[in-house]
């Protein structure tokens, strides 16, 4: 029939949708609820789902996260490192008396620290606002007021160009954990070493209890047509996060998945972090910008 595509799956497993109309009427919230795992005791938490339960369940040496920096490189990381790299963030938030509901923003490229920060923090509970790398000051102190952020993960050279000028005005703020984008480079006054924090602080970490209607994530609109509005989504929404990563984009465990958004908007956390690591996947993520060269060859090769 001309403009309907048919799924090929003779190369691969089976589509987790295959007929809509009968999926639609069997589905049930409390149907999806139920392929997660809740945390031990009870309760939901996003981090636990996305890294801790399958480590619990000996997936733990699955590869996680590709990681391709902008400079040529490649790290690899397993869902038992990052599990192990996000209790060591918690334990740095602890350290530094940020506590459950505290708000952590995050200002960076796709570095591998962005993703420690965001699921480490969510695993302490505190509310998570991942921002837009190529915001200007203004956007990032608006925001940063209007969420009364406490604690900023960042780099060097962002807090320099963009934070510090601004960072008087953000009363609330309290911590900025920096990561050198040069190796050996003297950081900025007033700042904290993030990965030496994370290499002092312990891997055990115990998340507490987390009410699926606990905040999560704010994340805030783009401020186009006037101030920017900050929506706050809870830990329930890791439900479906889960479930249309497995149906709408039909996410299977032996999967590669690469998704181009940048965390600093509602698609590239939900679809671009949680989604793919709660199904399983091993998800590629590109430091650089957007080259369409450079796109043909990671689709080639990864």
């Amino acid at each position: 029939m001309q403009g309907v595509v048919e799924k090929n799956t003779l190369r691969g497993p089976l589509p987790n949708l295959q007929r809509y109309d009968e999926a639609c009427a069997a589905f049930s919230w409390e149907a999806a609820r139920r392929q997660l795992d809740g945390l031990p005791g009870g309760g939901l938490n996003i981090a636990y789902e996305a890294l801790d339960r399958h480590v619990a369940a000996v997936r733990g040496g699955r590869l996680a996260v590709r990681w391709l920096g902008k400079g040529g490189q490649t790290k690899d990381y397993t869902y038992a490192q990052l599990a192990d790299l996000t209790s060591r963030f918690a334990n740095v938030l602890s350290g530094l008396g940020v506590n459950r509901g505290d708000r952590v923003f995050v200002l960076a490229g796709r570095i591998p620290e962005l993703y420690v920060a965001v699921l480490g923090a969510l695993k302490h509970r505190c509310v998570v606002s991942p921002l837009f790398s190529a915001f200007g000051p203004e956007p990032i102190a608006t925001r940063l007021r209007i969420g009364d952020g406490m604690a900023v993960v960042t780099t060097d050279g962002l807090y320099r160009k963009k934070l510090a000028p601004i960072r008087a005005s953000i009363p609330s703020l309290r911590h900025v954990l920096v990561v050198p984008e040069e190796e050996g480079a003297a950081l900025p006054p007033d700042t904290l070493d993030l990965r030496a924090l994370i290499e002092q602080c312990s891997a055990d970490y115990r998340i507490g209890p987390t009410d699926p209607e606990d905040p999560a994530l704010l994340h805030f609109t783009s401020g186009t047509t006037g101030k920017p509005k900050g929506a706050v989504h809870v830990h329930e929404a890791v439900v479906a996060h889960h479930v249309t990563g497995k149906l709408a984009l039909d996410l299977h465990p032996e999967d590669v998945f690469w998704c181009t958004a940048d965390p600093g908007w509602v698609t590239g956390t939900s679809y671009g972090i949680i989604s793919p690591l709660t199904n399983g996947i091993s998800m590629i993520v590109d430091e650089a910008d957007f080259d369409a060269d450079r796109w043909y060859s990671i689709l080639a090769q990864e």
